[in-house]
């Protein structure tokens, strides 16, 4: 048994060390862009290199907004990439900017356009209050060349480089005095209830040239910028070195006039490759600078937990089958009652353990069947949804460089999975004796993603009344009903039709007809003691991999531990298994044989840890502010939350409904 747990603890190691030493390697099937100077453009390389802007977001704030919607600089002749369905569910709007760049040509101190605020016109005040709004709140621009961020990189504590892929709008002292974080960085900007606009950006593009056989022109591998806060006294004759901050007063007494201006310098660098450009951004994220010894004694002892788990079932069940078979035989061979002993001895043995007591109660169809069926065929559906997407993302697939690739993936996956979860709904359903099989079919292809949907579109509502980019066009959201509609619900329907088709899953005891008495439980062997406890370790495995989810998509943080993720899934996957198993066990040896919805709910309790947690999440970890935002945080957790409860009840299941078949069909029965 040493020699095992040794061979498994340097498996885990091993695995750990392969995800953690690979560096961010870049997405299979994006060709690198080639750029050259003007003089010496063609078919192979190109001479303008493209500046996009994205949505603009906020960590105290749950709506993202259009660049366009803060007053910036338009682009005469916009030009919007296309965008996938993952970016448009992201509320990503990428669109030209009026910033132009040739390769290799330095530009110093260039004006793009000015705005001017009149006192007293009421459309230019709504103008600058949404301004200054942006600037209160945080917002961050979120600025792309060559499918890379831009980013503004400057030093941290312990003398560390931090990069954001993002920099603010500008930054606001308050009437107290305090200063939000990006203003900080100028100790000009010292003026209370006063905002300061970054109207100017440095832009800096690092570049490497190629061998002179095979490969022309250069690539670009870094694109990074600083802003700065300058006022211009004329617009046609920046000055982008020194000068006062841009100040924009609280109050709009006066006439207000922001001029932009840009620079550009380009660099070459032939130590950082094409294919590892986006390290710098990832290794500098925050809070991705963890203990991986730590994470990786974690997962060694959540394994050892595991394997000591299976150890004492395996033990314990073997030495009870063993004794129940043995009984059996000498069960022919019967010991004359007597006043002192009138029983025989096969039955104080089955006094010890009342697991087969129950055998002929414990395949009994349980209550409310449909709901359970039609849940399990869900759950199926999302588990096999998540196993492809995390092996694809594993493999690069879907890493940040490929924007919305992840989210387009699992949407795709789940529309295409419909027959696989009317399968498995229909043939559990017929197993239980159910007859209602259109109303399972319905219920199974309607009721869960039903749910999600009247979430998801009442957030949506909410989003549009905001004016919010997230919030999806009107076509896009009649495409997912088609999507739903015209390609899931089919689907659902020829697998229920396969599913109802076979026979039902044949049972290794028969079930008498009449329910056996359930005897009086302990605390622990109640339904909700054991399914509050049966949460708890599944949820450990998780919790630290879900400090880096909800930061990806509440902060806006870059996720790119695939291998890692992929990894907890297994363990959570072998976690809810065994800890189902185990609580399965103690149950039916309390001669409690309702285990069909407690082993679902045992393992799916998970899910309310997750909820508790996204709750501790928002109240310590999070800045939002308003009451929209905080009902899109939660109205989109419960998303999460009804997801992840059917994943993980799927599992506890049908690990569970596979050790009642195993230990019944093994022993012998009268």
């Amino acid at each position: 048994m040493k020699r095992r747990i040794h061979v498994g603890v340097v498996l885990v190691y091993l695995l750990v060390s392969y995800f953690c030493s690979c560096s961010a390697f870049y997405l299979p099937g994006l060709a690198p862009v080639s750029f050259c100077e003007e003089d010496k453009g063609g078919e192979d390389c190109q001479t303008v290199i493209q500046l996009f802007v994205n949505r603009l977001d906020s960590v105290e704030s749950v709506l993202p907004y259009e660049y366009d919607v803060f007053d910036f600089c338009k682009d005469a002749q916009e030009k919007r990439p296309s965008e996938n369905l993952g970016q448009v569910l992201f509320g990503e709007r990428i669109e030209s900017s009026p910033y132009k760049v040739n390769f290799n040509q330095n530009v110093k101190c260039q004006a793009v356009c000015s705005k001017t605020y009149k006192k007293g016109n009421k459309e230019d005040a709504t103008k600058l209050d949404f301004l200054k709004m942006g600037m209160q709140l945080n917002y961050q621009h979120h600025w792309i060349i060559d499918n890379m961020p831009v980013t503004w990189c400057y030093d941290v504590e312990d003398g560390q480089k931090y990069c954001n892929p993002g920099f603010p709008i500008g930054c606001l002292v308050t009437v107290d005095g305090r200063a939000k974080d990006a203003c900080v960085i100028n100790s000009e900007f010292n003026k209370k209830n006063t905002f300061y606009v970054f109207n100017h950006v440095d832009i800096k593009i690092t570049y490497h040239r190629g061998p002179k056989e095979g490969w022309t022109g250069a690539r670009l591998v870094a694109a990074t910028l600083e802003p700065k806060s300058i006022k211009q006294a004329d617009e046609k004759k920046p000055v982008c070195e020194g000068g006062s901050p841009m100040e924009v007063p609280g109050k709009f007494d006066n006439d207000v006039s922001i001029v932009y201006t840009y620079s550009v310098t380009f660099e070459e660098n032939h130590s950082i490759k094409w294919a590892s450009r986006w390290d710098y951004i990832l290794v500098s994220m925050p809070h991705t600078n963890i203990q991986w010894f730590s994470i990786m004694n974690s997962l060694v002892i959540v394994l050892f937990l595991s394997g000591m788990v299976a150890m004492i079932m395996l033990r314990t069940l073997h030495k009870d089958i063993a004794r129940y078979n043995q009984v059996d035989q000498a069960d022919l061979i019967k010991i004359p009652p007597t006043k002192e002993k009138p029983t025989v001895f096969y039955e104080d043995a089955q006094e010890e353990s009342g697991w087969k007591q129950v055998h002929g109660d414990v395949f009994r169809p349980p209550r409310k069947g449909m709901l359970l069926s039609v849940f399990l065929g869900q759950g199926t559906q999302i588990f096999i949804m998540t196993f492809i997407t995390l092996f694809l993302a594993c493999l690069g697939f879907l890493s940040p460089a490929n924007r919305g690739a992840l989210m387009t993936c699992a949407v795709v996956l789940w529309v295409l999975l419909g027959t696989p979860a009317g399968y498995v709904s229909a043939r559990l359903y017929k197993t239980f004796g159910g007859e209602k099989w259109k109303t399972n079919v319905l219920l199974t292809a309607l009721l869960c993603p039903g749910i999600v949907f009247a979430d998801f579109f009442l957030m949506n509502l909410i989003l549009w009344v905001e004016g919010s980019s997230a919030a999806m066009p009107f076509g896009t959201l009649v495409a997912i009903l088609a999507l739903w509609f015209g390609i899931s619900v089919p689907l659902t329907f020829v697998g229920a039709y396969f599913g109802f088709k076979k026979s039902a899953i044949e049972q290794p005891v028969r079930t008498n007809q009449i329910p056996r008495q359930i005897p009086e439980q302990s605390f622990f062997t109640k339904p909700i003691p054991g399914i509050v406890m049966g949460g708890i370790l599944p949820f450990g495995c998780i919790f630290i991999q879900l400090f880096f989810i909800l930061n990806s998509i509440w902060s806006h943080q870059m996720y790119y531990m695939f291998g890692f993720l992929f990894l907890v899934f297994i363990i959570l996957l072998i976690t809810c298994s065994e800890a189902t198993i185990l609580l399965c066990y103690f149950h039916l040896c309390a001669e409690d044989y309702h285990w069909w919805w407690r082993s679902f709910l045992t393992s799916g309790f998970t899910a309310v840890y997750l909820f508790v947690y996204a709750v501790h999440y928002f109240f310590s970890k999070l800045q939002i502010v308003g009451a929209a935002s905080t009902i899109l945080y939660f109205g989109y957790t419960m998303i999460m939350v009804l997801i992840f409860f059917l994943f993980t009840g799927t599992i506890g299941f049908f690990a569970c409904f596979w050790f009642v078949n195993k230990i019944y069909s093994v022993v012998k029965v009268d």
